[in-house]
Parts: C-alpha cells; structure tokens; sequence
C-alpha cells in the first residue's frame, strides 16, 4: 500500500490521466468481495442502527455546526466526508483477525454501502458543485454513478450466485483480486489527488494542511466512538472497525468529482491515519 501511494504521486502527471478507470476498478474490487456475501445469511442488529447513525447523521451534523461556527466550506466538507462515506471492505478482514464478529461487519458493510448509494445523491444535492441543477437532476447524476459503484455489483454477484454457483465459489476463492483491483485504485487516485494538489496555488497548503489534521481527528475520533457504541453491544471491536474504517477510495472519487476538489485531500490524508490505527491494534493484536 505505501508503494502503490508513493508511486501514484511521484509519477502523477503520467497516472492521471488513467483516472477513467477508477470507478470500474472499485467497481469490480466491490464485486469480488460481495461474492462471499449471502443475502440471506444478513441479519440486522442493534448495533448496526448506532453504527448508521453515526455515519449518517453523524457527517451532515457536522458539517452543519462547523458551517454553524464559519469555518471554510471546503474544509466542512472534507470533514462531512470523511464521516459520511461508507465502511470498507477491507474492514471485515482486520476485524476478523482482531476477532471482531465478521458476519456482524459483514451485514453493516453492506448495509452502509447501499445507504451512502440511496443517500449521498440527496445530500450532494444541497452540498457540492451540482447545487444549481434541479433537484433530481442532481440526483440523478449522484445516483447513477453510485448505482455503477456499489448497487450493480452487489446484485451482479447475488445473480452470479443463483445462475452459476461454481463461478461464484472461483471468485470468492480468489480475493486477493479485489486486492490488486484496490491497489490499482489507490494509485491512480493518488496521482490524480497530486495532480490537483500540486496545480493549486501556495495559498491552500494552510487549507490542506488542516484538513489532513483535521482527518487525523475524526479517525481517531470515529474508531473511538466506534469501539463505545460497540462495547454497549458486546462486539467493540466489530464496533471500532466499522465505524472507523472507510472505504476511502469512494470517498477520494465522490469528493473529486461532487465536491470542492480540494476536499479530497480530507479523505487522502484519513488513508494514512487508519493504517497507522490499524498497524496499531494489530501489533498490539499480536
């Protein structure tokens, strides 16, 4: 991962322009790891309506009081971000090696990754760069790239489940496809985020600076709510990893392309900030 990182900002200016393929690549990450997803083996929890919570109305509470008190809408809303986008998948296999309940983190994986689809194209409606299009026609251009992102592989691979089992069991015998997918993702993302970076004027390192700690602040933040809503409900780790964790990938690409682009830098730097957590636990894990 922190070669994928460095190569991806070193050479940015030949990277970039493969930015195309990022949402194909999350894409097709998202529908490898679904294929060891059963519908009907998800079950709802107390814990999982917490966790939603935090997430949902976590992220437009914040961004509202930091709004509240004046501070710089691009900064409101990398830090909306960083607490509104859903969990990572990757998040499953550190709980599970931390010895979180995976079919707990299995269910609210899903669960955040279909609200963020249902819900993100109402919130960057009101948020972000579409705000003078009619109401549903922002939706709609929110909508359909998050029904490409994470609805269609969801289904896609439930349908692959059902048609062709033996096909199903190849791929979810074989995830560290999803892997290479995401490092792939990580690069081009990261070269892309670099590239408007470095075309910004000298003005914004202030502003780039203080949402990378600001990023700092809601990981540490969100693990730590995380693991206390989850201690209430007998799974803390479970609790910390979902809440804590982010698909950050989504996150750099929404940000990119709904937002202030400039606001990606937020999630960028909580890439950094939740591997450190995560090499953290596991250390002390082992």
């Amino acid at each position: 991962m922190p070669v994928a990182m460095v190569v991806g900002a070193l050479f940015h200016t030949q990277i970039a322009p493969l930015d195309v393929l990022s949402p194909y690549l999350i894409a097709a990450m998202l529908f490898v790891t679904f294929t060891r997803v059963k519908a009907s083996e998800l079950k709802l929890e107390r814990i999982h309506l917490g966790q939603i919570l935090i997430q949902l109305v976590g992220s437009i509470g914040l961004y509202l009081c930091l709004r509240l008190f004046g501070v710089n809408e691009i900064i409101c809303q990398g830090a909306m971000i960083c607490v509104f986008i859903p969990t990572a998948m990757a998040s499953v296999v550190v709980g599970g090696m931390l010895g979180a309940n995976v079919t707990t983190m299995t269910t609210f994986t899903l669960l955040s990754n279909m609200s963020v689809a249902l819900v993100a194209p109402i919130v960057f409606a009101f948020i972000g760069t579409h705000t003078e299009l009619p109401f549903l026609t922002s939706f709609w251009l929110v909508f359909r790239r998050l029904l490409l992102l994470v609805v269609l592989p969801f289904v896609a691979s439930q349908l692959l489940g059902k048609c062709a089992p033996k096909a199903r069991d190849y791929v979810k015998n074989h995830q560290s496809w999803s892997f290479y997918l995401w490092l792939a993702s990580l690069t081009i993302l990261m070269a892309s985020t670099t590239s408007f970076i470095l075309s910004q004027p000298s003005e914004s390192v202030g502003l780039e600076v203080w949402m990378a700690l600001l990023a700092g602040v809601l990981c540490v933040g969100q693990f730590a709510i995380g693991r206390w809503w989850g201690k209430r409900c007998g799974d803390k780790i479970a609790g910390g990893q979902s809440v804590g964790q982010k698909n950050t990938l989504l996150a750099i690409l929404l940000a990119q392309s709904y937002l202030h682009p400039l606001s990606s830098v937020a999630p960028a730097a909580y890439i950094v900030w939740q591997n450190l957590i995560n090499s953290w636990q596991l250390s002390r894990k082992k």
